[in-house]
């Protein structure tokens, strides 16, 4: 199988918020929005994530397990712009022996955002690394 994308639908009573928690501190760009039903583009590299409210009697989301993670030039400067807009951490911002970064915040229907910039990992998880 030949995929040329990969992107997460939630399905939520609470599209508006998940659409102004991406929009304001993930720059996402709506690129469908019927209402029940958005598509927002995240960054340069072709991701998305879509939020629709229940159809019929689909079930919601419950909020639990998922960790969305989020490549950034400079995860200092993001902790420092999320903490100032008044976000809680969920994670506090700390340097993984694993080759990164992060930290993370909880989004509208709780989600796991992981917000990260990659450094040398430690000689302890350089050995599960594949080219």
């Amino acid at each position: 199988m030949k995929v040329n994308q990969l992107s997460s639908c939630f399905c939520t009573t609470d599209v508006s918020a998940c659409r102004e928690f991406y929009q304001k501190y993930l720059d996402a760009k709506i690129t469908f929005d019927c209402g029940w039903y958005i598509n927002m583009d995240i960054g340069t590299q072709g991701a998305s994530i879509q939020f629709m409210e229940p159809q019929g009697d689909m079930p919601t989301y419950s909020g639990a397990g998922v960790t969305l993670n989020f490549a950034v030039d400079d995860v200092d400067a993001e902790y420092k712009r999320f903490m100032e807009a008044g976000l809680s951490e969920a994670m506090p911002l700390e340097d993984h022996l694993w080759g990164d970064r992060g930290f993370s915040v909880i989004d509208p229907i709780g989600n796991s955002v992981y917000i990260y910039s990659d450094r040398e990992p430690s000689e302890e998880f350089l050995q599960y690394f594949r080219a």
